[in-house]
């Protein structure tokens, strides 16, 4: 669902070779990437691959909570998805799917675009609820782009970036 009063782009192009693509419920190759137990894990906490009925809800929930777009990347002169991301100004849940593509600079690239897109509707802050403390490379990742703790989770901390 888009942010009330405000319309969603079908494509935000971060680069020559990456851009987001407006969530399109076409997503049978995203389940490749939560059937590992790696990517659950750092999701949810829990190595439990997902089920199609989980991977169902999880993107109707998020297309409902925000503004919902696959990560794509160019590959052989054609964007590939490999990743999910949910535009929110309270959070903003991210996945690089396939484990080659990660550590590679996508996700800074993809939550700096997003924060321009923040500052662009006149955001004052954007949150992320929670990283898990296991998730260092995801904390690398927030503090990187500006992010600092807000507080504390369950299980890690909760950051915000002021805009």
């Amino acid at each position: 669902m888009p942010i009330p009063g405000t319309q969603q782009p079908e494509i935000i192009q971060i680069d020559d070779t990456l851009r987001l693509r407006r969530f399109d419920n076409v997503y049978d190759f995203a389940l490749d990437w939560y059937l590992d137990g790696d990517t659950t894990y750092l999701v949810d906490g829990d190595p439990v691959p997902y089920s199609r009925y989980t991977l169902d809800r999880m993107y109707s929930y998020l297309d409902g909570y925000g503004e919902l777009y696959f990560i794509e990347y160019l590959t052989d002169g054609e964007y590939v998805p490999i990743g999910d991301v949910t535009f929110c100004c309270d959070d903003l849940p991210i996945v690089i799917g396939p484990k080659e593509m990660r550590g590679r600079g996508i996700g800074k690239k993809v939550i700096l675009a997003l924060c321009e897109r923040a500052r662009q509707l006149g955001y004052e802050t954007l949150g992320v609820k929670e990283i898990y403390d296991f998730n260092t490379a995801s904390i690398a990742c927030f503090t990187s782009c500006g992010f600092t703790e807000s507080g504390r989770t369950e299980k890690g901390h909760s950051y915000i970036l002021y805009l």
